[in-house]
């Protein structure tokens, strides 16, 4: 039966639809959209009446009192005061505001105003002419914009300071030990002694084993000889390190600490070799003695104190020590670098003796004036280009040595600079040439010419570039395998990565590309070719801590 209540028509059961869907729940929120739902009428909203409305001046009339007193002299000089306030302040507003529309209209036109300046000015146009992996290069300045942790950049660089101050402890202690000991053995006054006092209680005739069959001990006190090293005069001694210049990275990444006696101006190399956290050994890589220079203007002139210094190199003929190792062996040279001195040491024992001749220095210090004519100029050809032309050239020498040794003539070279557009005039070539071409025999090794021509970073910086390596190359074979580096190399404390412009993967694929470009074979990076890539790459910077930022950030050492 169909009823009507109130206006409103029931419906049929028949015409009701089946509902078989799930049932919602009893507990829902109130919303317009439900009320809507249940309701198709909106609510009906009463009817404003402007005429009840009074006249905002009527109102104010009305709102006033009457019989109010007169606002004395310290409320109006606050109104005043206020007033002022305002205007200086609205004032302002409008001032900064005009300001900020003036900077956005030369914003849009800034793009205009560069290119008129850079067709009259070629240095910027060239400063643009910038290819993709110049600019993908450069994005690893991006970790020198993020500001580090002073504190915890602190606390580790003290940790590295004590242990490598436990590491020269550990050294100076068995090179202490070693010639003491060998001193004591070898004296040939010990042995004479020794002979002579058995001697006196053996038979001629007598069956014995001979002396050098024979156990003997290390000290004998009740024997004193003249030629016997003391601590006292081992003590006197200056220590350095050094490391191998080599483009072999397992060799490049040698630990190496040395000692000058100046006793008897000799010098000794040792080696310190770590395995694991906690097992180390130290093995003499240069024996004990008296040495020379090979090559440079000082060529066959005794080592002397004065030569030690950060920076100085150190050459020995290679023939000369048979426990080297096979890979420098192959080189007719070994040649040191110095990376660090014991300051103290060598200002407690500078002499009158050190001084040098004058005509050396004279001759070594317009060699130095050689070399920073040239490389000022190419500095200007390097700017913003320094990581896509050093690794080019790095590989491009490799295509030229046939022979594998390193050498290659001056035609080599020469046309290696016009390949990458780093001409240099031909006076200052001639006499570069001949500070390099030291043995005359019209041969060079590229290593050294681009270290003279271009240039190279400080100690400071090549030692982290070692870290790096040294962590990425944890079987210390020299090279490392491309899915290595991907692995290790973080990007999340990228500048550009903390702001959003670009993400972890862009940043590291940015990387690996640019890496990529220098090596030689695909898959894997060796020694060289890291340390061209950050070589081109500390050509723009000019801060140590910024460069060290840039290496400690994503290799997190």
């Amino acid at each position: 039966m169909d009823l009507e209540v109130k206006g409103v028509a029931a419906t049929s059961r028949s015409q009701i639809q089946p509902f078989f869907g799930r049932k919602k729940p009893l507990q829902q929120r109130w919303t317009s959209e439900s009320w809507t739902n249940r309701n198709s009428c909106p609510p009906v909203v009463p009817r404003l009446d402007l005429g009840s409305l009074v006249d905002s001046d009527d109102e104010d009339q009305n709102l006033i009192p009457e019989n109010l007193p007169a606002p004395t002299d310290k409320y109006k000089l606050k109104y005043q005061q206020y007033k002022m306030e305002m205007k200086e302040g609205y004032k302002q507003y409008s001032q900064i505001d005009a300001e900020n529309t003036k900077s956005n209209v030369t914003h849009q036109q800034s793009p205009r105003n560069k290119i008129d300046e850079k067709c009259v000015q070629h240095k910027e146009a060239n400063t643009d002419d910038l290819t993709t992996l110049d600019r993908k290069a450069l994005l690893q300045q991006g970790y020198a914009d993020n500001p580090c942790d002073k504190q915890q950049w602190a606390r580790k660089l003290d940790a590295e300071i004590v242990a490598a101050e436990k590491k020269k402890q550990i050294v100076a202690e068995q090179v202490m030990i070693d010639h003491l000991s060998r001193a004591v053995i070898s004296d040939p006054e010990q042995n004479l002694a020794i002979e002579q006092k058995e001697s006196d209680h053996i038979l001629p005739d007598s069956k014995m084993t001979p002396l050098r069959f024979r156990k003997r001990t290390l000290h004998e006190t009740k024997i004193r000889t003249h030629s016997t090293l003391t601590e006292n005069v081992l003590s006197h001694k200056l220590q350095f390190d050094g490391r191998i210049i080599s483009r072999n990275g397992r060799d490049a990444c040698r630990e190496l600490i040395g000692f000058f006696f100046t006793h008897d101006q000799s010098l000794t190399i040792y080696e310190y070799r770590q395995f694991g956290k906690n097992r180390t050994i130290v093995l003499p890589f240069i024996q004990k003695s008296i040495y020379s220079h090979q090559c440079g203007r000082r060529k066959g002139k005794q080592y002397r104190l004065g030569d030690f210094y950060v920076g100085a190199a150190l050459t020995f003929l290679s023939s000369d020590h048979a426990s080297l190792p096979e890979s420098i062996k192959e080189n007719t040279f070994l040649k040191l670098r110095i990376t660090h001195i014991d300051q103290i040491a060598l200002n407690s024992l500078k002499t009158a003796s050190m001084d040098q001749e004058d005509d050396i220095v004279i001759q070594e210090t317009n060699d130095r004036l050689v070399f920073k004519a040239i490389q000022d100029v190419l500095k200007e050809k390097l700017h913003k280009r320094g990581v896509r032309i050093l690794t080019g050239l790095g590989k491009y020498f490799q295509q030229l040595d046939k022979e594998g040794n390193g050498l290659l003539d001056k035609a080599d070279f020469k046309q290696a600079l016009k390949v990458f557009h780093l001409e240099v005039s031909e006076k200052d070539f001639e006499s570069a040439w001949l500070i390099l071409d030291d043995n005359g025999n019209g041969k060079v090794d590229y290593g050294e010419f681009k270290r003279g021509i271009i240039g190279e970073m400080n100690e400071y910086r090549k030692s982290y570039v070692r870290k790096a390596f040294m962590k990425l190359d944890f079987n210390k074979t020299g090279s490392v395998p491309i899915i290595n580096i991907r692995k290790c190399y973080c990007a999340k404390k990228h500048s550009q990565v903390l702001s959003g412009h670009s993400t972890e993967e862009e940043i590291k694929s940015s990387f690996l590309e640019t890496l990529k470009v220098a090596c030689s074979k695909s898959d894997e990076v060796s020694y060289g070719e890291f340390e061209d890539y950050y070589e081109g790459l500390s050509i723009e910077i000019i801060d140590d801590q910024d460069f060290v930022t840039i290496l400690r950030t994503p290799w997190g050492i």
